[in-house]
This record gives C-alpha cells, structure tokens and sequence, in this order.
C-alpha cells in the first residue's frame, strides 16, 4: 500500500509493481489535505472513471491545487499553485 497524493501521481498511467510485476501496489490516493479520496490499484482504469467525480468533487474545495483535464498527460505536483501578488 502506498498513501500519496494525487496530484503527485499526475502522469502516471500504470501503479508501481512488486515480485516481477506480479503484484500492483494498492494506492491510496490522498486530497491536498491529506483526506483519503480514492483507493486504487488500476491507475489506468481510475483515471477513465474514478478521477472525473474525485476532481469534481475536490476541486472546488481546494481551487488552489491543479484538477487537469487529462491526468496522464499533466505534470506532478507536490503543492499548490504559486502566490501572486
């Protein structure tokens, strides 16, 4: 099991493997605060179907965090966007 951030996993398409890549690691992915908002061992498969409601869900209580579109495609980030004054 590995308790990350989603938006660290950005650009992911597939979980980390054990044994040969026999064994997929069981993710469980985190809110910005740190909340459990998706447990997964198919990244591929959540990015399809799980991610459109977490992301509708998240982002408009953490607006300051990236939600892109295409999770794949999109860099990892481990904060929120930069201050502007």
């Amino acid at each position: 099991m590995l308790a990350v951030r989603l938006q660290e996993v950005f650009g992911w398409t597939d979980v980390p493997r054990l044994a040969d890549g026999r064994v997929p690691v069981l993710l469980h992915l985190l809110s910005p605060a740190r909340r459990p908002a998706a447990v997964t061992a198919d990244l591929d498969s959540f990015w399809d179907t799980g991610y459109p409601a977490v992301r509708a869900d998240l982002r408009g209580r953490y607006p300051k965090h990236a939600w892109p579109d295409d999770p794949r495609t999109a860099v990892a980030t481990r904060g929120g966007k930069p201050r502007t004054r």
